[in-house]
């Protein structure tokens, strides 16, 4: 049942209904913010800001204290709550809009005495309260569950959370909910990469039934794309390699909102040597330069398993949209295909057939090295552009898959400054 559909009941309903179905959490959350099948140890909620996270921790835990349908099947009696700062708990994690004791009904609200950092339900319950500045606090203590909040901020986050599944040794079947706003940490990419690790993730706007619509527009108007927008808002774990070519950093210094008049445009194509459900994407990137010789990126109309015809047919799209100058294909893996299907969908497309002859590193470097000298720039948010580009060392992307997005840009930047192109000439956009 939908939000919308809740809402139609709840209209119908009398004062009493209403009052119990408006307070009753397993019939208003989202699937995401309900604890997953199965017996999980850990459940990890990745969220961005806002998305309900802190009230999904409040109501899980209470459900435990509480031995609620749907959460414990008895009353949990030893209980950890666990985060950044003694005052993050206390604000956000017990007196926060969304935290413990706004979660409760007067009746089974617990007492909380903020002098001995404990919570005591009136069934005997007991929460006890614990900062990730001192790990040493958590040896001794034992828990049948924990609620640790923003794990991703912890300052020492490995050995407080080492701590603490120690000291989860209570009950049949202890547990421990982690929510966070993802950051590529050593804790957080060891409990993703752990195959018992149950995870649940949500973004902003999934929860904007309860945000001002003037902040989820501002926020997407201000971040959408950006790394920092995909991490605080889409709650996606942003990560770059060591080895990588380019940073995260170098990317977010490169953005503009729009593009100067360019000289010259070329859309750039890296064609699939194959076609079919498991060949690699075709790369088609839309690019400019200046006069002064700065390239801007436009678009990244990329696509994933079509055939040469479909591929060849948006290329000559973006050509015509964009009223590109040339349109720049690889040949060495489809040959003479490639410019032979694209003279097919337009025959008066001017076509630049180029070929590799050296391997995709090397031809990557020098295209990098104009990034560092803020001689390319990105127009708005490329972000699968982007992944790839900071996954790509000298052995490839992490997956080993084709980067096939990163090598129409490598195309595209090469014809436009480090190739032979033809003489500017401006144009406005």
């Amino acid at each position: 049942m939908g939000r919308t559909d809740k809402e139609s009941l709840l209209a119908r309903c009398r004062a009493p209904e209403l009052r119990a179905w408006s307070a009753d959490w397993l019939f208003w959350a989202r699937d995401d913010q309900l604890p997953p099948p199965g017996g999980w140890h850990i459940w990890l909620m990745i969220g961005g800001r806002g998305a309900g996270k802190t009230r999904a921790g409040a109501e899980w835990l209470r459900g435990l204290a509480l031995g609620l349908d749907g959460f414990a099947p008895r009353p949990a009696g030893r209980l950890a709550l666990v985060g950044e700062t003694f005052a993050d708990v206390r604000d956000v994690m017990i007196e926060g809009v969304s935290g413990l004791l706004a979660v409760h009904a007067r009746a089974d609200r617990p007492d909380w005495k903020p002098s001995n950092r404990r919570l005591t339900w009136p069934n005997g319950a007991i929460a006890q309260v614990f900062s990730a500045e001192d790990p040493e606090s958590l040896r001794g203590p034992q828990f049948e569950a924990a609620w640790c909040d923003e794990i991703g901020k912890w300052r020492y986050a490995r050995e407080t959370w080492d701590m603490l599944q120690f000291g989860l040794r209570l009950g049949a079947h202890p547990r421990c909910l982690a929510t966070t706003t993802p950051r590529p940490t050593p804790l957080l990419r060891a409990l993703l990469g752990d195959p018992d690790t149950a995870v649940s993730r949500a973004r902003t706007r999934d929860n904007a039934f309860n945000l001002a619509p003037a902040f989820l527009s501002a926020m997407a108007r201000a971040y959408g794309g950006t790394r920092l927008g995909r991490q605080e808002l889409d709650g996606e774990m942003i990560s770059e390699r060591a080895d990588a070519l380019w940073s995260r950093a170098m990317l977010e210094n490169c953005r503009e909102r729009t593009a100067p008049p360019l000289a010259r445009l070329c859309v750039a194509i890296d064609p699939p040597a194959s076609s079919g459900r498991h060949a690699d994407a075709c790369g088609l990137m839309v690019a400019g330069v200046t006069e002064d010789g700065v390239v801007h990126v436009l678009e990244d109309a990329t696509l994933a398993r079509v055939r040469p015809a479909e591929w060849a047919a948006r290329a000559a799209a973006l050509y015509r949209r964009h009223q590109a100058d040339v349109v720049v294909v690889e040949v060495n893996q489809g040959g003479e295909m490639a410019t032979a299907v694209l003279r097919e969908v337009d025959p008066a497309l001017p076509v630049v057939a180029v070929r590799a002859t050296r391997g995709k590193y090397l031809r990557a470097e020098p295209v990098a090295a104009l990034y560092a000298q803020g001689r390319v720039r990105h127009v708005g948010a490329l972000p699968e552009l982007e992944d790839e580009m900071c996954d790509f060392g000298p052995g490839g992307l992490s997956s080993g898959r084709s980067p096939d997005r990163l090598d129409a840009l490598v195309w595209a930047v090469t014809h436009l400054v480090l190739g032979r192109a033809a003489s500017p000439r401006i144009r406005g956009l």
